[in-house]
């Protein structure tokens, strides 16, 4: 049948940033299509709280509470997933962010900030995951972008540079890696995460996100999962290199940050 493809059943997945919204979210949905999951970020009481959704869907959660602006300690989730479970076949380079700024508050350590939290965790992780997945025949990787990293907005000039980076990176790494791992992206639209609390908490504003959303709503992180599900089982088995759109139809930033002109 067409939805055994996309079992995970007895896969293994690291999921970075998955104390809460998507990163969580995907980590139990992984766990939810059958795979044990190696689950990272700072807060261990929200990583305690995943593992129990992790474990009521059957599977095995590894908590690893870290900093994952320590790229060594991005790199040794792969150890973890090694020690636990002997294999790996997923990674989810869900960490990252950076918060809107006028261009002339964008600093160049500012920027240079931006592109190691978006851009070089994923690759911290990615790395030394290769070897780990080639012992199990080959696996995948998704890394959440943002529809930011290809629109254009005020305010955005670092972020989007790094999730922009992010995206390339993934069409490059999927070359490089092809045709044992895979490599692919999501470019995320306004999805309701703690990210989007202050829209969440405003009528005005989120009704004015919607308005600005062709499918008149915010995502939900669902919405994120089910596409990290599709890329990394056998239903996404032909595709690598590609950055899929998760975004409600948008084509234009969906809220006035209120950045001065300079």
């Amino acid at each position: 049948m067409i939805l055994d493809r996309f079992a995970m059943t007895d896969k293994v997945a690291i999921v970075t940033g998955a104390g809460r919204g998507i990163g969580a979210t995907s980590a139990v949905s992984l766990a939810e299509a059958g795979a044990d999951v190696v689950i990272s970020a700072r807060t261990a009481d929200q990583l305690g709280e995943v593992a129990k959704r992790i474990e009521a869907a059957g599977r095995k959660a590894v908590v690893v509470p870290a900093d994952l602006n320590d790229l060594e300690a991005v790199a040794a989730l792969v150890e973890h997933a090694r020690e636990a479970f002997g294999r790996l076949d997923l990674v989810v380079n869900n960490v990252g962010g950076t918060m809107p700024q006028a261009f002339m508050d964008t600093s160049a350590d500012v920027m240079e900030q931006a592109f190691h939290f978006n851009v070089a965790t994923a690759h911290a992780l990615l790395r030394p995951a290769v070897p780990l997945m080639l012992e199990g025949g080959g696996g995948s990787a998704v890394n959440i972008s943002s529809a930011m990293g290809r629109l254009t907005g005020r305010g955005f000039l670092a972020y989007g540079t790094a999730k922009g980076a992010l995206a390339h990176y993934t069409r490059l790494a999927a070359t490089d890696l092809a045709p044992h791992i895979r490599v692919n992206a999501i470019a995320v639209g306004s999805v309701a995460t703690s990210a989007l609390d202050i829209v969440m908490q405003s009528d005005e504003l989120r009704t004015a996100m919607e308005a600005g959303t062709p499918l008149r709503r915010i995502g939900d992180p669902e919405d994120i999962a089910a596409a990290v599900i599709y890329l990394a089982s056998a239903a996404g088995s032909y595709v690598t290199g590609k950055v899929l759109e998760v975004d409600g139809g948008t084509e234009a930033p969906n809220l006035d940050m209120g950045i001065p002109d300079v």
